[in-house]
């Protein structure tokens, strides 16, 4: 099987899932990620075999995404930041509009010269503190997970890029472990925020292989997580610490609402790159707030 004939192929039976230019897209994404080739070197070059190895990892990663698995989990990588991690279905898959929020962190603390501490809470593939450890150098950054398989997936993506992050296991909805933890400059978090309701109306590649643990908050509490994190933050922030959160667009002004509610200021929200309100960042001025 040559390049040329590969992508073909892929592109064609990717069609019965999706529409012909997304079908093509993830095809030349494979095509890269096994050859290593840009889209006009494999031009030049499509009358080249496989090698035996890339033939082999092609028609399993076909075979996964003619099952309606996320390209990411059957290449096993997914791109943010500019570097790669590791992903599988334990963990969700790194999105651009999460790549935003830590370089709005990263921008607020950049030109600072006191070391912070910084608290993600849902580290899923470890791509938020990471990022942060990776460009904050003198940074003590932290993370929580639930889950354990995603913990693993963290790990692993902390070790492989260089990232001294501190991770912990612990359930954050169980109020009772929070003693546990100290303060923090800067707590983060792109936490479960989607209504179970809303499951039927997204792409079967979302609702039937991420993780329904990352994804999803009761149809009667939508605010679950933001409310626990306002929380958190008002006995676990240092003093003028900072709250940011990736946000339900739909939910976005009634979280800003409820983190000014709890006693935060300057409370801020912003459009993604699409024109969506998805960013929020809340400062606690703890010793002139009850």
């Amino acid at each position: 099987m040559t390049i040329n004939e590969a992508f073909y192929s892929l592109k064609q039976d990717l069609q019965a899932i999706y529409d012909a230019q997304e079908a093509a897209a993830i095809a030349h994404e494979v095509l890269f990620t096994l050859t290593g080739l840009e889209k006009m070197e494999r031009l030049a070059k499509k009358d080249t075999p496989l090698t035996s190895e890339q033939r082999t990892k092609f028609e399993d990663v076909a075979a996964a995404l003619k099952k309606g698995e996320p390209m990411q989990y059957a290449l096993g990588e997914a791109w943010f930041m500019g570097r790669s991690f590791y992903v599988n279905n334990a963990v969700l898959i790194p999105r651009p509009e999460t790549e935003e929020l830590v370089d709005w962190i990263i921008k607020d603390q950049k030109n600072k010269t006191d070391n912070i501490s910084v608290l993600d809470i849902g580290t899923g593939s470890g791509c938020i503190p990471i990022s942060l450890q990776l460009a904050l150098r003198d940074a003590d950054v932290s993370s929580m997970d639930v889950s354990a398989d995603a913990l693993s997936v963290a790990k692993r993506n902390a070790t492989t890029l260089g990232a001294g992050v501190h991770f912990y296991e612990n359930n954050f909805l169980n109020t009772d472990t929070w003693n546990g933890f100290p303060k923090y400059d800067i707590i983060v978090s792109n936490p479960p925020y989607i209504p179970e309701s809303d499951k039927e109306t997204m792409h079967s590649n979302v609702k039937d292989h991420e993780p329904s643990l990352a994804l999803f908050v009761p149809n009667d509490d939508a605010l679950l997580f933001y409310r626990n994190i306002a929380d958190f933050g008002r006995t676990h922030l240092t003093e003028n610490g900072i709250v940011y959160c990736e946000l339900h667009l739909e939910y976005a002004q009634a979280t800003q609402q409820l983190f000014e509610e709890k006693g935060y200021k300057n409370v801020e929200i912003r459009k993604d790159m699409h024109g969506n309100w998805r960013m929020l960042r809340a400062e606690y001025l703890s010793l002139c707030s009850s």
